[in-house]
């Protein structure tokens, strides 16, 4: 049974930590925390231990009565790897902290790729990170382009891709952050970076993408036109979604037209925090004109990339060397669709 530590226990980092605790090839031994809030107490009641990254805080944690186990550096030597899930920029700077300590580290799309040096997707990449000692899973919407990008390149082949992201400004509990009555162009230069981090992982695949912020917190939105190497029918990319894990074919005329209606059906699925780690395609979206596919997309930036840092976690520390395998593993074990 190999040993996880959980470098930041928010948004991502809690969801991480909750994904490993359900697989029966690893487990928890402690995430950290800076401040002791809520989700720190969450922690304790959920069984996991709690070892600060700041260790001259330790009072504040006595005040709240939180108890702790020790500073981060006494979790280095109890882990085999860590999940980084701390705020973007600065995964990279405990990077040499977990070369020193000697043990492996994953980090989120929050830090650039030439930074951490390889970066992660389990449907695109997986085995280029087997043995890794530092990874990156790329960003929300990078999975989320990939998990639906891949399988049409496996199918038929890709020329050029073209995409428009319309972003959520925040995420639900993000209260002093994005637009409230405004549509922001994000960056208001083209291409957004999302091209280039889909690029580290889909290798010379040819995209050109741009992004907008909304005031929503619910999920991400995608618009992709995709020209296609080789003729195929609408009927073939649908059997192809269809038999895609964490990908989910939702229909407008059943009542999921919209992202709220989609988190509506995610809560009724039963998941811990309402997540939907599939990527939800709407059919009614889905055309093919001269040979080339447009469909819509939308994207959970909470849980997407949950179950990604588990099959990552698999394949630095060679638990699994099949893709294929460690996503069903993972799938079977966090009660994913498919």
């Amino acid at each position: 049974m190999k040993t996880v530590g959980i470098n930041g226990y928010g948004t991502i980092g809690k969801r991480v930590a909750d994904a490993v605790t359900a697989q029966d090839d690893m487990k928890i031994v402690g995430v950290t925390k800076r401040t002791p809030n809520f989700e720190a107490k969450r922690a304790v009641e959920l069984g996991y231990d709690i070892y600060m990254s700041s260790p001259d805080r330790e009072n504040l944690f006595e005040e709240a009565d939180i108890p702790v186990k020790g500073t981060i550096d006494d979790l280095y030597d109890k882990v085999d790897i860590v999940v980084d899930c701390t705020p973007g920029g600065i995964g990279v700077k405990n990077m040499e902290s977990y070369k020193k300590a000697g043990v492996k580290g994953i980090f989120q799309g929050g830090e650039k790729h030439g930074k951490i040096g390889k970066s992660f997707n389990s449907f695109a990449n997986f085995n280029d990170s087997v043995g890794e000692d530092y990874v990156r899973v790329v960003s929300c919407n990078t999975t989320g382009l990939c998990r639906t990008l891949n399988p049409i390149k496996e199918l038929c082949g890709i020329k050029k891709v073209r995409a428009v992201m319309v972003r959520r400004g925040a995420d639900p509990g993000q209260v002093n952050k994005g637009p409230i009555n405004s549509i922001v162009p994000n960056p208001p230069t083209v291409p957004s970076h999302h091209g280039p981090d889909v690029q580290t992982v889909m290798y010379g695949l040819n995209i050109t993408t741009m992004a907008i912020l909304v005031p929503t917190t619910l999920m991400h939105q995608h618009n992709l036109m995709v020209e296609l190497e080789s003729d195929v029918t609408i009927d073939d990319v649908i059997d192809t979604f269809e038999k895609t894990p964490r990908v989910l074919l939702v229909d407008a005329s059943r009542g999921l037209g919209s992202t709220a209606e989609i988190m509506e059906f995610a809560k009724d699925l039963g998941r811990p925090r309402g997540d939907l780690f599939e990527i939800a395609v709407w059919r009614e979206s889905l055309n093919i004109v001269n040979n080339e596919l447009y469909y819509m997309q939308a994207v959970h930036q909470e849980s997407d990339v949950v179950p990604e840092n588990v099959d990552a976690i698999r394949a630095m520390l060679e638990l699994e060397t099949n893709p294929e395998k460690s996503i069903a593993r993972t799938n079977k074990n966090m009660d994913i669709i498919k």
